[in-house]
């Protein structure tokens, strides 16, 4: 199982919308995924139809220690899985800095996981912030995703991301974490500032942004509120298009699973 967290600190910017959206095509490929909902807004969680407050979180396992997969809860979409969030999850920002080993408590959680042949990916959905709980995502992964905006904002946010990435690697706490890839996300085809970014960004990033862009699309805002996946609310929307078409470059990136 190899662990990706989707993270940047900006909100707003498509992660759990690639979150979910990528896991769905990806086990609609016939991909075991689990998500792992690490944002206390649980947004993850109600998009796959799931209510947060009727399943327990990671909070206390990730205070107290414990096994993470007892957490783990099928979803309406084969291979794919979920390990929920809820409000409680926020108080951990604090439990958890109070500890000496609040960078690593997550990754001694979860890599072990990878013994049990759970899953072929998990996806890690973090909260829009540079606190405890995204620090200790990335210090739990073995590979970053960075979805970005496709606004000049966006380039900002991105520099501060890579910035985390490089200060997990190089303090000890994961020192094999990889910058995987970039997606380009909310892009307006009507506008020249979206290609202008996305040429910045392939320009200071060319082996690492994915060629798929993710346009802005209605049925993609639209989706979560009814509990699933744009390849169910809109299986024909130029957003089921565009993430089933991320799944595949995903898979191409990578080696077959379990090898």
């Amino acid at each position: 199982m190899k662990i990706i967290a989707i993270a940047n600190q900006k909100g707003g910017v498509g992660k759990t919308t690639t979150a979910v959206n990528m896991g769905a095509c990806l086990a609609e490929r016939g991909v075991r995924v689990i998500v792992l909902d690490v944002d206390p807004q649980a947004n993850a969680t109600s998009a796959v139809g799931l209510i947060p407050s009727e399943h327990e979180s990671i909070y206390h396992t990730l205070v107290n220690g414990g096994d993470v997969r007892r957490l783990i809860l099928n979803t309406k979409y084969q291979n794919l899985r979920l390990i929920p969030s809820d409000m409680d999850l926020a108080g951990c920002e604090i439990e958890l800095a109070r500890g000496d080993d609040h960078l690593v408590r997550l990754r001694h959680l979860i890599q072990p996981m990878k013994q049990y042949d759970l899953a072929d990916y998990m996806l890690m959905d973090c909260p829009p912030s540079l606190g405890v709980l995204m620090t200790s995502a990335l210090a739990a992964a073995d590979e970053l995703v960075v979805p970005l905006q496709c606004e000049y904002f966006g380039l900002e946010g991105l520099a501060k991301i890579v910035q985390v990435h490089d200060f997990i690697k190089n303090s000890g706490a994961n020192p094999d974490v990889v910058l995987e890839g970039i997606v380009m996300t909310m892009a307006d085809s009507r506008t020249n500032l979206s290609q202008l970014v996305i040429n910045d960004v392939r320009r200071v990033f060319p082996e690492v942004t994915y060629q798929t862009i993710i346009p802005r699309n209605i049925k993609l805002g639209e989706a979560p509120s009814y509990g699933q996946s744009i390849i169910d609310y809109a299986p024909t929307s130029s957003g089921a298009t565009a993430y089933r078409n991320l799944a595949e470059e995903f898979l191409h990136r990578h080696s077959p699973p379990n090898q």
